[in-house]
């Protein structure tokens, strides 16, 4: 098996939210709590979930932007701390979400994307800019535009920028945090094309985190699906879809017109918890069609169920109730 190119155990990353009039800690948002993975190296591995359950945090957390609280970070077999975040970032690079506001808007776009290898002292200015026209023509841009600004690219377009500026210092790791969620359609698809060509040539590895099931489903190879903080379930991508086995991974398939094997919805019942103030047990057992007491009692492990197949439930073979029938958290 080839090793892990990153893997996190165990990482943890909180928050105190501070009150009153000497700023006291009154409670703790844990927006990564205990999360493990590993991704081989060229694998895709998906991230997905609803908005607040800790994506963006944990991406944060993965490339030092945020301090861990707890827990392990291994790159490559080596541990990395705060201490290693400007070695860790030569090999690794996020490419934001928004591509209107990731890119300095007064800085021309050959030396927004020229900087980082400026920053990290592997090129003079005149290499710099040469490296940064061709990685424009890589990403599909013309290289005579290397002097224009910002605002004068749509969205897809300004999004090759930020593609581009993330691979100038030829890192093998990139953090796609919500990349494509801002774009239109049509434009998406063109940019997931050029992302998947990248990854080819270049033979990079993905962390790709979006709250669509669909895209996620075509670039990965594997899929960790997060809920308050916590992985869920993990699994070859194929798979979770085709079965998944948490019953809010299932909710999520069944939410996706085009993933629905035989049209159903499952609706859960109100809204996902405070991660200030989590259930006891289980984090979904508020919500779960197969809540029983055991769920509020204890918080199940992420365990195997079946062949490379992970989910954190107790009950997490069992089937569902039928439509209408009263049962955990599911609307009747």
């Amino acid at each position: 098996m080839t090793a892990p190119l990153l893997e996190a155990r165990d990482l943890r990353t909180h928050f105190p939210i501070r009150r009153g009039l000497f700023g006291r800690a009154a409670q703790t948002l844990r927006a990564v709590d205990g999360v493990s993975f590993a991704i081989a190296p060229g694998e895709t591995l998906g991230l997905v979930g609803e908005s607040g359950c800790g994506k963006s945090t944990l991406v944060k957390t993965l490339l030092l932007l945020e301090q861990p609280t707890g827990g392990e970070i291994l790159y490559d077999g080596e541990r990395v701390t705060m201490a290693d975040a400007g070695r860790l970032r030569r090999r690794a690079q996020i490419v934001f979400q928004d591509p209107y506001t990731s890119l300095p808007p007064r800085m021309r776009i050959a030396d927004i994307i020229a900087d980082p290898l400026r920053i990290h002292g592997l090129a003079d200015r005149e290499e710099a800019l040469r490296r940064a026209r061709a990685l424009m023509r890589e990403v599909g841009l013309n290289p005579e535009r290397g002097r224009d600004y910002p605002f004068q690219f749509s969205g897809g377009q300004r999004q090759r920028i930020g593609i581009a500026r993330a691979l100038a210092i030829e890192p093998s790791l990139l953090l796609l945090d919500e990349a494509v969620s801002a774009l239109d359609v049509s434009v998406q698809a063109q940019v997931l094309n050029l992302l998947r060509d990248l990854q080819e040539r270049r033979g990079l590895t993905y962390v790709f985190i979006s709250h669509d099931l669909g895209v996620v489903r075509a670039m990965s190879d594997r899929v960790a699906v997060m809920y308050l903080g916590k992985i869920v379930e993990q699994g070859a991508a194929g798979e979770v879809y085709e079965r998944p086995l948490h019953p809010y991974t299932r909710a999520l398939v069944s939410a996706v017109p085009s993933l629905r094997r035989r049209g159903e919805r499952i609706r859960l019942a109100g809204e996902p918890p405070k991660p200030t103030d989590p259930p006891s047990g289980c984090a979904f057992h508020p919500r779960c069609p197969l809540a029983r007491p055991v769920c509020a009692e204890q918080a199940p492990l992420l365990q195997e169920w079946l062949p490379g197949r992970l989910a954190a439930c107790h009950f997490a073979l069992e089937p569902l109730p039928a439509a209408g029938q009263s049962a955990g958290g599911v609307a009747a």
